[in-house]
């Protein structure tokens, strides 16, 4: 197999307002010395002392994943976003709140995970991913096949996968991809499983906004 692959595809708007001055100052400051290496490498480099290791897939204004590195200074929170506005939201969060337990790749998450050893990671999040609502544009959803055999590979047996939407067909068309490969399994058992939000949930201003056409729907998977 060639090492030569295309250029992956991000759909959607990478930039859509001029970065406020502050911002654009932490984009040249603070941002190089967050960014993970380019080629493979082991994020374990990057935090020694941590106990484990999270991705965050697309992480918009990096509330989320700001919050949560707050709460859990003993993981390192990696995250991925190819938004050049929501790169400078998160480097203001992690500013702000100084913290030493996030690194940030202002590009797609493919080609971060495909530089990561097997079993890495411990816990995943895909909160709010672009729904692409349109029949047509289904195919353009970041969920497919060949995505969670990548989730698959990077993260480690009994680690955890969290899907969230506001869209009812995407979280069908989620369920039905993930639960039809073996390497996960589904435990919930009742509608508040997946109607009410993990205890470990931040809630962001995204989310309050409640674009979608559904309430919020949360499907936490397991490694096998």
């Amino acid at each position: 197999m060639s090492d030569h692959h295309p250029p992956l595809r991000s759909y959607g708007r990478l930039k859509t307002r001029t970065i406020k001055p502050r911002q654009a100052a932490l984009v040249e400051s603070l941002l190089p010395g967050l960014r993970p290496p380019a080629g493979p490498f082991d994020p374990r480099a990057l935090m020694p002392e941590a106990a484990e290791i999270w991705l965050e897939i697309g992480f918009g204004g990096g509330e989320h994943m700001a919050a949560q590195a707050g709460l859990h200074p003993d993981a390192l929170i990696i995250g991925a976003e190819p938004f050049q506005n929501g790169v400078a939201s998160a480097l203001r969060h992690i500013d702000e709140a100084q913290l030493t337990n996030v690194r940030v790749l202002d590009g797609d998450a493919r080609e971060l995970m495909a530089n990561l050893p097997d079993a890495s990671l411990a816990r995943i999040y895909v909160l709010f991913p672009d729904p692409w609502p349109k029949a047509r544009h289904n195919k353009r959803r970041l969920v497919n096949a060949e995505l969670l055999v990548e989730l698959a590979r990077v993260l480690k047996p009994g680690g955890g996968l969290r899907f969230a939407t506001d869209w009812a067909d995407y979280a069908d068309w989620t369920l039905e991809r993930v639960l039809r490969d073996p390497a996960f399994s589904w435990p919930a058992t009742r509608a508040c499983d997946w109607r009410v939000p993990p205890a470990d949930h931040i809630t962001t201003r995204y989310e309050e906004k409640r674009l979608g056409d559904c309430a919020p729907v949360f499907l936490d998977f397991v490694r096998q």
